[in-house]
């Protein structure tokens, strides 16, 4: 009782002394319980024939049976194969190009030339999703495109890339890293500027050149960064480009662009089917649990850095 109430008086001394720091964080407490822990709430209509008429708690309850649709699905069971494939290929080709972007404006002296190329590769990040779909609409374009005119120049017919379901992936992930490389890489260039200076002197004095402390300093330095980033992107894997896949895709594309986001959003709200998107967004989120989870406990084991 005495250990309870010495934990109290802590506690409202502790309160009393630092309220303003809670104060700070009171509205980004509020923001995450009500857009992201009440809406929890509503997860049970996945195991639920919902009705809105009837609302969440007097929908009657079916178990699995949404689920049991969903794997019986031909549409579903394509929407998680791309969404792996089109994250997978992200991954591979897209999480890179940050660290390489990083690594290439560390090695320029020139203070103007290296602003200058900071500014062209970051502005993409700013402009809107709806913006960059058109700007990429416009340079496939079979008649006006940049590409298919560089194409006719070279010799060869034009050609329709976006009604092309083998085109669809790379043009939605070469967009991709156009548009988030740049300002991606911001924070692998925070992770090199820790870099102690001692350690490049050092492998002058050695004999170094440029690109063995690239190799032997600068990528083991910031090695630890690139392992939380690459467990991020892992929690996100399935979170693939939503808005810039609605704004490409199109009938003819979707047995390659159709993910799980975009069948959420056909079936949920142009199908009124709440019950079956529910069940398909948590299994989303369920999956992308998993994952996160087994990459963070992997690298704690095998290289000590992790997450938590």
């Amino acid at each position: 009782m005495e250990n309870m109430q010495n934990r109290m008086s802590w506690l409202k001394e502790h309160l009393r002394n630092e309220w303003q720091i809670y104060v700070m964080l009171a509205p980004t407490i509020i923001w995450f319980i009500v857009f992201l822990y009440k809406p929890m709430y509503g997860l049970q209509i996945a195991f639920k024939d919902y009705s809105i008429f009837r609302g969440v708690a007097n929908s009657p309850w079916v178990g699995f049976e949404h689920f049991h649709t969903l794997f019986g699905s031909d549409q579903f069971l394509r929407a998680v194969k791309n969404t792996f494939m089109i994250s997978m290929l992200s991954l591979c080709f897209g999480f890179p190009m940050p660290i390489i972007l990083a690594l290439m404006f560390n090695e320029i002296t020139n203070q103007v030339f290296k602003k200058t190329a900071q500014t062209i590769v970051y502005l993409p990040h700013f402009i809107s999703t709806v913006i960059i779909a058109g700007i990429v609409i416009t340079a496939f374009s079979p008649s006006a495109g940049i590409v298919n005119t560089f194409l006719e120049w070279l010799g060869f017919e034009s050609i329709y890339f976006l009604i092309k379901p083998e085109w669809f992936r790379p043009i939605f992930i070469g967009s991709g890293i156009w548009q988030e490389a740049g300002f991606s890489s911001i924070v692998f260039l925070a992770a090199i500027a820790g870099v102690s200076p001692s350690l490049y002197e050092s492998a002058v004095v050695d004999g170094a050149s440029r690109w063995q402390m690239m190799w032997k300093i600068t990528l083991p330095a910031i090695l630890p960064t690139i392992i939380i980033m690459l467990i991020i992107r892992i929690g996100n894997l399935l979170e693939v480009g939503f808005e810039l896949i609605i704004l490409l895709y199109q009938p003819s594309t979707y047995s390659t662009g159709d993910v799980i986001n975009t069948l959420i959003y056909r079936q949920g709200l142009q199908g009124a089917q709440y019950d079956l998107a529910a069940a398909a967004g948590l299994f989303n989120a369920t999956v992308a649990f998993v994952l996160v989870m087994t990459a963070n406990t992997i690298s704690k084991r095998y290289s000590r850095t992790s997450l938590w």
